[in-house]
């Protein structure tokens, strides 16, 4: 993970308050994201460590929960998941927050670890794996 912590914390305080808007960027098309939340949970490893050789895991991670409603992102989700899958990718996501008076522009980079597909949209269950003021 390599995220600047202070920047994190004024994320997920500016979610909080403002609902900024997210937006999926995947295979040249962007993706409005609805719902976003962000928090610290644990992560089900007794300690930190490789997963399946693939990934790196803490005992807790930053993750993210948002919906989107364009169904249409459903089928180039299906290489980008965890999993199974080892050639998985990561997603990225752009947001603006307010910081210091000014808006700062973020890239978010996140790791698929499960999606819940219902008739008119898609829940995506994330993990931040970097942050990055762009």
């Amino acid at each position: 993970m390599s995220f600047n912590m202070s920047l994190l914390e004024q994320l997920i305080e500016f979610n909080k308050k403002r609902s900024p808007k997210f937006i999926l960027h995947l295979d040249e098309t962007v993706y409005d994201i609805t719902n976003a939340i962000i928090l610290n949970s644990s992560v089900p490893v007794n300690g930190p460590t490789t997963r399946g050789g693939v990934y790196f895991s803490d005992k807790f991670a930053y993750k993210m929960n948002c919906v989107i409603d364009d169904l249409s992102v459903v089928p180039l989700l299906t290489s980008k998941m965890l999993g199974p899958n080892t050639e998985f990718g990561e997603l990225k996501i752009t947001t603006q927050i307010e910081s210091g008076g000014d808006l700062v522009n973020l890239e978010i980079s996140t790791n698929l670890t499960n999606s819940v597909q219902t008739p008119n949209s898609i829940e995506l269950s994330l993990i931040i794996v970097k942050l990055e003021v762009i």
